[in-house]
């Protein structure tokens, strides 16, 4: 089975939201997205508020600034991760981009973008 790569700069780096998603708790190491910024949305369905315990949630967008970049995470997850991630993501989009690091990874982020 092949590793898929997933950056996070949100709650899927929650260890609730990890145990409630995938079962377990998943390690994953720092990198960063060049180019995008961070803004905060308003979540309204009831069972990602349940898993996050919150119902403020960043999301994040391109930005015109070169010296923008996203802090976060960079896991590791099967496709079987990916597609409960997916599942969770409902009011996201998620794309492939590069990182700070040179990896490509998916990421979930404003479907407007």
């Amino acid at each position: 089975m092949q590793d898929v790569h997933l950056f996070s700069y949100g709650t899927l780096r929650q260890e609730a939201v990890q145990l409630a998603l995938f079962g377990r708790r998943i390690e994953g190491e720092p990198d960063a997205m060049p180019g995008w910024r961070q803004r905060m949305i308003e979540i309204t369905d009831a069972d990602v508020i349940a898993k996050s315990g919150t119902r403020w949630h960043p999301m994040v967008e391109p930005s015109d600034r070169e010296d923008d970049a996203v802090e976060g995470t960079l896991f590791r997850i099967s496709a079987e991760d990916l597609a409960h991630a997916d599942a969770y993501e409902i009011d996201y989009v998620r794309r492939e981009v590069r990182l700070r690091s040179g990896r490509m990874a998916w990421v979930y982020g404003d479907p407007e973008a």
